[in-house]
């Protein structure tokens, strides 16, 4: 089950990076929450699909670096420091971040986003 945990990571996070969120619904489970530390909004896998495509938009060079991935019986911790490009002005900017997931059925039945908030709202700015 570690394994299978472990490649459905790797796929959810690879598909963010590369911009394929058109895949990412398949990711999570129908009834699936996702919520961010930021700001305390639960989104259901349809919001979080539309938020990740501004994502996309907005930062269209993006890589996730220093990737550390911790399985546990039901779910995984990602950690990574989130590296993008922004489309308006060309500015870099960098995200660490700690992502919990639990998952059921070989889906993420919920996803929890840990950011820092002064990284995040310079994401934003």
């Amino acid at each position: 089950m570690s394994d299978a945990i472990r490649a459905l990571a790797k796929s959810f996070f690879d598909a963010v990076e590369n911009g394929d969120i058109a895949a990412l619904e398949r990711f999570y489970a129908p009834d699936a929450k996702i919520w961010h530390n930021t700001d305390g909004i639960e989104q259901t896998p349809r919001d979080n699909v539309e938020t990740l495509k501004g994502f996309v938009q907005r930062i269209p060079q993006r890589k996730y670096d220093a990737r550390r991935l911790q399985v546990f019986p039901g779910g995984f911790v990602h950690q990574h420091t989130l590296r993008g490009v922004k489309a308006k002005d060309g500015q870099t900017v960098e995200l660490d971040a700690c992502i919990v997931c639990l998952v059921e059925n070989g889906r993420i039945t919920r996803l929890d986003e840990y950011f820092d908030s002064a990284a995040v709202a310079k994401f934003r700015s």
